[in-house]
């Protein structure tokens, strides 16, 4: 390697050193530009549909997104909020008639449990309820107020507002700007590519926000039937963890089937055999009914890959997982495989095709001839 090739090197460890160290700033940024290219998709129809110029295009879209934040805030969040909290008092009850039903087998164990396991397996377990009781009144207990008084959260939310409302202003120079980072004769090609990108992002939020309303509104119809107490308040929970695929469906479960073992152990089995009908209509028929366009991802890659977020990028990168997923899979796609690995064999199959061609017509000529 030559010296500038070292350099260059050098440089490019250095760069991604310091963006690992502004990792939080960046994963604000990235979840700032998906809320810009959704309000953008939204400039561009009000733009088509009344004629009027950009600047007041976004106006508009920031005053119907205002309103519609308003009456979520007014008709929405105070129920919410009114029935979590009474839903995190009942999470207790659930826990200790878990424990009294766990110490009571310990003591008594029905006739088909083999000794091994009474001896063994059932004390064991108990002592593992206990110690998962002292963790989760303290998590519960704290639950709220963490995110009702941290000031950290309250200034992310507005800093990401905040860089939303630049994006969104003005998108076309922020788009040349990173296109100046690639070299001139790639530019085209990653505008492409970026447009790939955009419209990846769209159709996964537009499908994952219509299977989180099928599935708060199925866990809302289940739960009010079951007559488990603040279906509303869980039903939120299942549309908001819907965003977060595999984890999030079995974290959603967690409050109603606790606050259903308050009431019976049948009312808590109901609820497991509910969450596990839901999820199976939301994947294997609402889902790739509602999303066939969609960027298509092999669960076991979004797995992998909401586990390595989650590890190196916190909680934030659990829920960016999937959008993070969504353009990675696309620059990888078109950058590496398609202008690298199969650049060759596109020449190949170009150049197999003109030698094809060009003994095509001396074939052809000496039929003629012969004729």
């Amino acid at each position: 390697m030559k010296l500038s090739d070292w350099i260059s090197l050098i440089c490019f460890v250095l760069s991604l050193v310091i963006l690992w160290q502004f990792r939080g700033i960046l994963l604000l940024v990235f979840a700032a530009i998906v809320l810009a290219i959704a309000l953008n998709s939204l400039v561009r129809r009000l733009v088509r549909r009344f004629e009027v110029l950009r600047p007041r295009a976004v106006l508009m879209a920031m005053g119907i997104v205002l309103v519609v934040m308003t009456l979520f805030s007014v008709l929405v969040v105070p129920l919410f909020a009114n029935q979590f909290e009474q839903l995190l008092e009942l999470v207790p009850q659930g826990f200790n008639r878990l424990d009294r039903w766990v110490a009571g087998l310990s003591a008594n164990p029905p006739e088909w449990v083999p000794d091994i396991v009474a001896d063994f397996e059932l004390p064991r377990l108990n002592n593992l309820i206990e110690q998962f009781l002292t963790f989760s009144g303290q998590f519960f207990g704290n639950f709220v107020s963490f995110f009702s008084g941290s000031v950290v959260t309250l200034l992310q939310m507005l800093l990401l507002f905040v860089l939303t409302i630049m994006f969104l202003s003005d998108p076309q120079a922020y788009r040349r700007l990173l296109l100046r980072l690639f070299p001139s004769s790639y530019r085209r090609r990653a505008d492409e590519i970026l447009d790939k990108c955009e419209w990846s992002l769209l159709c996964w939020l537009g499908g994952v926000s219509v299977n989180s309303l099928f599935v708060a509104t199925l866990s809302f119809l289940g739960l009010v039937v079951l007559q488990v107490p603040y279906p509303f308040a869980n039903a939120m929970l299942a549309g908001l963890f819907n965003f977060i695929p595999n984890i999030g469906p079995a974290l959603s479960a967690i409050f109603p089937i606790i606050v259903a073992l308050s009431q019976s152990f049948g009312s808590a089995i109901g609820v497991v055999i509910l969450y596990v009908v839901i999820q199976n209509l939301e994947s294997y028929w609402f889902s790739p009914m509602m999303m066939r366009k969609q960027i298509s991802l092999l669960p076991a890659a979004t797995l992998v890959v909401q586990l390595f977020f989650a590890n190196f990028l916190g909680p934030v990168g659990l829920i960016l997982a999937l959008p993070l997923a969504v353009v990675c899979k696309t620059w990888i796609e078109e950058a590496w495989i398609i202008d690298v690995l199969e650049k060759g064999q596109a020449v190949t199959s170009e150049g197999s095709a003109a030698s094809l061609e060009s003994e095509t017509p001396p074939a052809i000529e000496s039929t003629n001839q012969s004729e």
